[in-house]
């Protein structure tokens, strides 16, 4: 939902108490477009402002992030301007998503000044902007732009401040015949939400669908269609929710698609019909709702972000081996084509006789052939016979010597492209942050990306002199790796690798010899686990088809049907020398052919605990 204008009401009712008389610490630009404020009264709390173009709003906030090496020029304006000064008010106009921040600070005179900080929320021209309000002119600003780029006002340090542009909307009506004249001067045929969007301020338009639906009617309900009772019904509705002072005790939830973890989809100032058939859940504030809301959007962001520049490396390389994959093919399909010119060149040397000088073909006989069928080879007149038929043992032996080059690079080939398909599948099953740190590392150290692959040490000579040419020593890096864990029905545990270095430590490492290994056949996926007690060959039924279910999941066939999952005791699994990371071979196993069922994989992944 986005932070409109009776939502941001709400929030400095809420905010205002805490915030009024605190004074600025400590100011900080960790992002782009945001600036937090450390603000010291009765204890610390640290204030977000965001310009973001995707997520601009203000809130508390305990998050701490890591601020650049070198303050960007508009917190430094800020910091000379601002910090060490009291908040002695935050206001918003007639429900405009702009709030107004007055700062009181002494100046460099030595005089008690008030400053003013502007945060407009307005999507992509959101800004933030300081201004001296005695002269109305304009400190500094977050965005910079001139008239190039808006004709309606220049934000730059010098001129004079204008305030976003008016889009003609109503503030809250309290007067229905007034508010009914209000919906006439629109198009009749016009859907009510969008009528409500378009003429009153400070609605969004979830607050549009949600007066419509609590009054009531459909969101596809358009003005004609209303009678008497529907308007009656909807001003009192939208009197109640378009009001600041409407809800005396506003009730702040946060909604969610679904029981699994997953980030919030929306947030209210009170439950929304809407969204009822979202999993709702009831938050103390207001403040904890937009924070709990934009923070998941921000780590998503940030997530996503990581994930596409991670993929877009996998996929070049991809791309770039499956076309050698392709090129070796055709090589090995010509040269497999050129081995019959070893018998044209036998059969030449065997009718060399016969062959006219110049001449640019011969028939003979292939004895090659039980019917001794005719054979017609081509010739090159300019040569004698016996260099046509060396010609010809030459083309052989090149083919030959192609195929056998062709072949270990063409399994190289197909050794990198399975082994990108596999990140293709880590990458894209991802979920935090730190598990695409995982595949970063693995990238930089399969030398895929620019980067420190390990810490290297100095190592002293017997004499205790230091070299300091090649000789030195790999210190690996501590270990830390934590695989998803999961309890089956019947209390098992069931591990699974979240990408390919955890794969090899579960298989290679974490598994006993007569632990149950599982995985998808053929198909890149995760490595599954099911540790046994000792003397036990197998687990339950039950605790078998789960692990082949999340093996299934969090493979390349998730969402297929009747998928065969391999499934053996980790003694029998091989790691051959130089192979990729999550490459192991085994040769025997069992097979089991599963449909996950939904119910069942969702019970199981509400399961995941922490590895301890």
């Amino acid at each position: 939902m986005a932070l409109d204008g009776v939502t941001l009401a709400y929030l400095i009712k809420e905010l205002a108490p805490l915030l009024t008389g605190a004074r600025i610490d400590k100011i900080h630009q960790p992002e782009k477009e945001e600036i937090h404020f450390q603000l010291r009264q009765q204890g610390s709390r640290r204030l977000l402002l965001s310009a973001n173009a995707t997520s601009p709003r203000f809130h508390l906030t305990q998050e701490n992030k890591k601020n650049p090496s070198s303050p960007p020029m508009f917190c430094m304006i800020l910091r000379k301007h601002l910090e060490g000064g009291k908040i002695v008010s935050l206001h918003q106009s007639e429900l405009e998503r702009v709030v107004t921040f007055d700062v009181q600070n002494y100046n460099d005179r030595g005089d008690l000044v008030t400053l003013q900080l502007h945060l407009e929320i307005m999507g992509k021209h959101s800004n933030l902007i300081l201004v001296d309000p005695i002269t109305n002119t304009i400190l500094d600003g977050l965005k910079r732009y001139s008239y190039a780029l808006s004709r309606y006002r220049e934000v730059l340090p010098g001129r004079i401040y204008l305030a976003p542009p008016s889009q003609g909307k109503r503030p809250p009506l309290k007067d229905e015949d007034l508010w009914r004249q209000t919906l006439y001067e629109e198009d009749l045929d016009r859907p009510i939400t969008g009528v409500l969007l378009a003429r009153f301020a400070g609605i969004s338009p979830e607050l549009a669908r949600e007066i419509v639906i609590q009054a009531g009617l459909s969101t596809e309900t358009s003005l004609h269609q209303c009678g008497d009772i529907d308007f009656s019904r909807l001003f009192q509705t939208y009197r109640r929710l378009s009001n600041p002072e409407g809800i005396p005790t506003i009730q702040p939830c946060l909604y969610y698609q679904s029981a699994l973890q997953s980030p919030p989809t929306a947030f209210t100032f009170i439950p929304f019909q809407q969204y009822q058939e979202l999993r709702i859940e009831n938050v103390a504030t207001l403040n904890d709702a937009v924070t709990g809301f934009y923070q998941s959007k921000s780590s998503k962001n940030t997530l996503e972000a990581k994930r596409g520049s991670l993929r877009k490396i996998v996929q070049d390389q991809h791309s770039h081996f499956s076309k050698k994959l392709k090129i070796y093919a055709e090589a090995e399909t010509n040269a497999k084509s050129g081995l019959a010119y070893q018998k044209w060149g036998e059969l030449l040397t065997a009718n060399l006789y016969r062959i006219p000088e110049g001449s640019p073909e011969i028939t003979v006989e292939d004895y090659y052939s039980p019917a001794l069928s005719p054979v017609v080879i081509p010739l090159n007149p300019n040569l004698s016979a016996i260099d046509n038929s060396q010609h010809y043992y030459k083309l052989y032996n090149k083919a030959k010597a192609t195929l056998l080059k062709t072949k270990p690079l063409q399994a190289a080939a197909l050794e990198e492209v399975n082994y990108l398909a596999s990140l293709q599948v880590s990458l894209d099953q991802a979920t935090t942050l730190s598990e695409l740190d995982e595949i970063h590392v693995e990238l930089v150290g399969q030398g895929y990306l620019a980067g420190k692959r390990l810490k290297r040490e100095n190592v002293k000579l017997k004499k205790g002199r230091s070299n300091t040419k090649t000789k030195t020593k790999v210190k690996a890096p501590k270990e830390s790796i934590h695989p998803r864990v999961y309890r089956s029905s019947q209390g098992r545990v069931i591990l699974v690798g979240k990408n390919n270095t955890q794969n090899d430590w579960l298989s290679m490492r974490k598994g006993k010899p007569n632990d149950l290994w599982l995985h998808v056949k053929v198909i890149p996926g995760s490595h599954v686990l099911i540790p046994l007690a000792d003397g036990e060959e197998f687990p339950d039924d039950s605790t078998l088809e789960e692990a082949a279910a999340l093996a299934i999941y969090y493979s390349q066939a998730r969402g297929s049907s009747q998928v065969p999952v391999d499934y053996t005791h980790v003694k029998q699994l091989k790691k051959p020398n130089a192979a990729k990371p999550g490459m192991v071979i085994y040769e025997q196993n069992w097979t089991l052919f599963l449909t996950p069922k939904p119910e069942t994989l969702e019970q199981l992944l509400a399961s995941e605990e922490l590895l301890e």
